[in-house]
């Protein structure tokens, strides 16, 4: 490759230089200059200059049957040299999408038969916002057109992610949200739930702040109800099993439509193809992408159940709506091996009844235990660490966020790729990760942690 031609220092002069990063403060990255990630193989990634790491995130959440498949790069290969690109608009199709939207119709929940493409989650959040309210003017409801979602949700990047998601910090620099969106409690029990409460309780008691915001905006107002089966970038937030139940009851009995944000749940995260399975509800709408593809190409996919695919295509006349992108060839044949691939190797099965499992009790056993750890929590190949400085009042270091940053570091000089979110060190590793590269995690995760309480005591 051409890169080999430059070293890091002029990579990293040319990035400073010319490419905007996303959620980056660019003062400070081009002070510090990038890490350079040149290669890949299973679950490992490689920097520029030679360091292996363990990547504990799939890329972004995405690279769910690991590194280094040939066979997707052949699909996408051979795909591009019959046909590259031809657009779904003018009463046209091309073959891979027609096949991929039948299969993710096989896949996913009953009443759910229809799949409308894009090239990322936040595109696909965009669609399925417009579709909600779009759906109930056909009705003969315009006035339906609130959107209730949770704080610290995220939804995306574009304008309407930005607007369904609940993070301050992004609303701050937005400046002007899509108007009637509403946000409410998340379930997250580590810090919202009251002393001696159960899970069970808390769980019911976060649902019912949906039901609330439902009444106090008038049921006839309220369109749909969107959110994360597990809150993923919010800081892997796993609501109480009496939580999602309870949030289909309350959407049937106001008909409110239910759509799941399954962009980080989608397709085997969870130990179920979808985590509407898991947690056993029959969503209205499912937004998914990241491992659609495991990231090998950008595809998104939202999947649209028979109510509202009945009434867009019986009521709705032509949808002014779409991208030029919209089922693209070459993606969405790589979606198709790539579906093949996690089925022909059985991962959802592996992580729900094998690796998940695993997965959960070594976070339980080899790191709650430790001075700085208040809270481990994991479902499926998802999990998290909430970072204390005071084990038994669960009080945090100050300023927020900044103990996990030093945890994460050390961890990335020791062979371990994860995320910090606030106080919570978060974990999405590939699908492929086995009981051994989960120890492997789990001896780096501690020798870090170690590491970072050395730091940070007497702070």
């Amino acid at each position: 490759m051409t890169y080999q031609n430059y070293s890091l220092k002029q990579l990293q002069a040319i990035d400073a230089a010319h490419h905007l990063h996303p959620f980056t403060d660019h003062k400070e990255l081009r002070g510090a200059g990038t890490r350079m990630i040149v290669r890949a193989d299973g679950a490992f990634i490689y920097d520029s200059e030679g360091n292996e790491l363990l990547d504990g995130m799939a890329g972004l959440w995405c690279v769910a049957v690991g590194y280094g498949r040939e066979e997707l790069a052949k699909v996408a290969y051979d795909q591009m040299l019959e046909l590259p690109y031809y657009n779904s608009f003018f009463k046209c199709s091309t073959p891979t999408p027609v096949l991929l939207a039948q299969k993710l119709a096989e896949l996913a929940p009953k009443s759910i038969n229809q799949v409308f493409f894009g090239s990322s989650g936040s595109e696909s959040n965009d669609t399925a916002l417009r579709l909600v309210r779009h759906f109930w003017a056909l009705e003969g409801k315009p006035e339906k057109n609130i959107v209730i979602s949770r704080r610290d949700a995220y939804h995306g990047s574009t304008v309407a992610g930005v607007s369904l998601g609940g993070m301050k910090h992004m609303h701050g620099q937005l400046h002007g949200a899509v108007p009637g969106i509403v946000h409410v409690m998340p379930p997250y029990a580590f810090e919202l739930a009251e002393p001696g409460e159960s899970d069970g309780a808390f769980g019911l008691r976060a649902a019912k702040a949906v039901e609330d915001a439902i009444l106090e905006a008038g049921a006839d107002n309220v369109a749909a109800f969107i959110g994360e089966p597990v809150m993923g970038a919010g800081g892997v937030k796993i609501p109480p099993w009496s939580y999602w139940p309870e949030i289909q009851r309350i959407c049937r009995q106001y008909d409110v439509l239910l759509m799941l944000d399954e962009v980080i749940t989608g397709y085997g995260r969870t130990g179920n193809w979808f985590a509407a399975q898991t947690f056993g509800v029959e969503p209205d709408m499912i937004t998914t992408a990241k491992a659609l593809t495991s990231g090998y190409l950008p595809l998104s996919a939202l999947l649209v159940g028979d109510r509202v695919a009945s009434t867009m295509v019986e009521k709705g006349g032509e949808f002014f709506h779409g991208y030029t992108y919209s089922g693209h060839p070459v993606a969405c044949a790589v979606g198709l091996r790539n579906l093949e691939i996690i089925e022909r190797e059985g991962l959802v099965e592996r992580v729900r009844d094998d690796t998940g499992p695993y997965f959960e009790q070594a976070l339980k056993e080899r790191i709650s235990g430790h001075p700085l750890v208040g809270e481990t929590r994991a479902l499926g190949l998802m999990g998290a660490i909430e970072i204390v400085r005071d084990k038994a009042t669960r009080e945090r270091f100050k300023p927020a966020g900044s103990a996990a940053v030093v945890i994460r570091d050390h961890a990335i000089a020791n062979g371990l790729m994860l995320r910090a979110t606030g106080d919570t060190m978060i974990l999405s590793p590939p699908l492929i990760w086995t009981r051994d590269t989960i120890d492997m995690a789990c001896d780096r995760i501690v020798k870090a942690l170690d590491l970072a309480l050395a730091d940070l005591r007497g702070k």
